[in-house]
């Protein structure tokens, strides 16, 4: 540049550097008008740090022209920390550089607002456009840097506050204020809520992925599926703690019906407890979701308790001298109709479910009456039971519940 160039320059910088608190606050309102998630943030302190922010983008541009030389990173000394608070205010990486962008291009526009009609100034500011493009291009990508690191700290951050806080839950202490009673606050959990524990380990491990992975990716599905409630990876396990919702086993019901799709690829064994009331239950929610997923053995499925029956729940309790003393008539006949695609059994199951009706028994396997008494007559047959009798009717439906093969399955849906 000549002198005469340099002069021109000097003068432009010279007149938006006296007038920056108005060009600055301009970018700000720009930001506010183009970039909806900062109109709806309501973090308090979000436009002054944003205001901050901006001037401090824009000397580091004034300053490198000034001085005839690109911008540099050390030339942004505020943007890691602003990144940090974006992330916490709850602003995401394409709507921070997005403002970021916003508020250069108004610089921009204030620079040829000074170039106005005299041609030397006018070319003086367009002279800068090259130094504007690179000013932009490293403060984005030290804003994208930054931003990333942030989160992941955050991230990071969130998830120890999380272990912790579920450990103190766990050990029954108290959680005085500070960030786990802010968190508890935050996901639905107060004193006295009435919520329900889940357990979920891995039973079955993806290809070419990891236990540890799976795990991380439950908590990554309980945490956008249940919205309210905290999930956390803890050694084998994941656990959850959710308040219970409104609306009784049919809302319980319908947000398994969301989950399990997950569960099921993830392959996993998970156990859901009954509802308790208050952050003081905990310990013994987590002993009941617990039982539950032992329930299932070695093998993928659900049992949520809150739709179970006290029966069913006592099913679960059994061991090997339940089976033992099963009679060997009803344990064979069992045994070999599960085997035989559990025609038979399926019947049973149905008349037990139709107060031990036969015609309705017939209504809802859609079957002629004739077919379910067939059925039923084999049925007594090769158990040596009277189905007109409770005890015996009892007695077969406990070999069924308890011979009965558990994989996959969802308990109470």
């Amino acid at each position: 540049m000549t002198t005469a160039d340099n002069d021109a320059v000097e003068g432009v910088v010279d007149t938006v550097e006296a007038s920056l608190d108005r060009v600055v606050t301009s970018a700000v309102e720009a930001i506010w008008d183009q970039v909806p998630a900062y109109a709806a943030c309501t973090a308090p302190e979000l436009r002054s740090d944003v205001t901050v922010h901006v001037e401090a983008i824009f000397r580091a541009l004034l300053t490198s022209v000034r001085l005839g030389r690109p911008a540099r990173r050390e030339d942004f000394p505020p943007t890691e920390t602003q990144a940090g608070r974006r992330v916490r205010q709850g602003i995401s990486l394409a709507d921070f550089l997005h403002a970021f962008r916003v508020a250069q291009l108004t610089l921009w526009e204030s620079l040829l607002e000074v170039g106005g009609e005299n041609p030397d100034s006018r070319d003086a500011a367009l002279a800068l456009v090259g130094q504007v493009m690179r000013v932009i291009e490293v403060g984005s990508s030290l804003a994208a840097e930054a931003y990333l690191t942030a989160q992941q700290h955050d991230l990071a951050e969130s998830d120890r506050i999380r272990r912790d806080l579920l450990e103190d839950l766990l050990a029954a202490r108290d959680i005085s204020a500070g960030p786990k009673q802010a968190l508890l606050r935050m996901v639905g959990l107060e004193a006295d809520t009435r919520l329900v524990v889940l357990s979920a380990t891995p039973v079955l491990t993806p290809a070419g992925g990891s236990a540890q992975q799976t795990l991380q990716d439950v908590v990554a599905t309980l945490r956008r599926l249940a919205p309210q409630g905290f999930a956390v990876a803890r050694q084998d396990e994941v656990v959850g703690v959710a308040p219970a919702q409104t609306g009784g086993a049919a809302a319980f019901t319908q947000t398994l019906g969301h989950l399990l799709p997950e569960l099921r690829r993830q392959g996993l064994s998970v156990g859901i407890s009954t509802y308790h009331a208050g952050l003081g239950k905990i310990p013994e929610a987590y002993a009941e979701a617990c039982a539950a997923r032992e329930g299932l053995g070695n093998e993928a499925g659900v049992i949520a308790l809150p739709l179970l029956s006290s029966l069913d729940y006592l099913f679960l309790r059994h061991g090997d001298t339940a089976r033992r003393l099963i009679r060997p008539d009803i344990s064979r006949f069992v045994t070999e109709d599960l085997a035989n695609g559990s025609n038979l059994v399926a019947t049973f199951l149905e008349y037990v479910a139709s107060d031990l009706n036969a015609r309705t028994t017939a209504q809802r396997l859609h079957v002629h009456p004739n077919t379910a008494y067939y059925r039923l007559e084999r049925i007594a047959e090769r158990t040596g039971c009277d189905l007109r009798r409770f005890a015996d009717v009892l007695e077969i439906l406990v070999a069924v519940r308890l011979l009965g093969g558990r994989r996959g399955r969802t308990h109470g849906l």
